[in-house]
């Protein structure tokens, strides 16, 4: 349950450097751009994809699994993730009225608890016993 923890804390940390890659550019394209935020953050979203399986792969998973199988079954997590961010970007811009950045908050944290099920228990999961781990 502690390596749980852990790895759900590591998960934490690459998902903050992930949003640093999708708020940053969600920012620049409305902001800057007069992008609508929604498909902003849809672009935001694909970038901090691309950030996350990175980092996920190697820092917290430490996956050995090839990247062919790997790497599939992310973008499937990362497909239903973005569906979710942008139905809950949606609901809370265009039906709640709150601000982007807040509705993009509050989606973050749910999208969140999805992603790091379906990546632990399905994209990263090992089931071959590691020698010392009590698997």
């Amino acid at each position: 349950m502690l390596e749980l923890f852990r790895q759900f804390l590591r998960f934490t940390g690459v998902g903050f450097v992930s949003a640093v890659g999708h708020y940053g550019l969600l920012i620049v394209l409305v902001q800057g751009a007069g992008a609508d935020a929604v498909v902003a953050s849809a672009a935001g979203a694909m970038l901090g994809a691309v950030i996350n399986y990175g980092l996920n792969y190697r820092v917290t998973f430490r996956s050995q699994k090839r990247h062919r199988e790997s790497a599939v079954k992310f973008v499937l997590v990362a497909i239903v993730g973005l569906v979710l961010n942008i139905l809950l970007m949606w609901i809370g811009v265009d039906v709640l009225g709150l601000h982007y950045l807040l509705a993009q908050i509050l989606t973050t944290g749910l999208v969140l608890i999805w992603s790091f099920a379906g990546n632990r228990f399905w994209t990263f999961h090992d089931t071959a016993p590691h020698a010392g781990d009590g698997r």
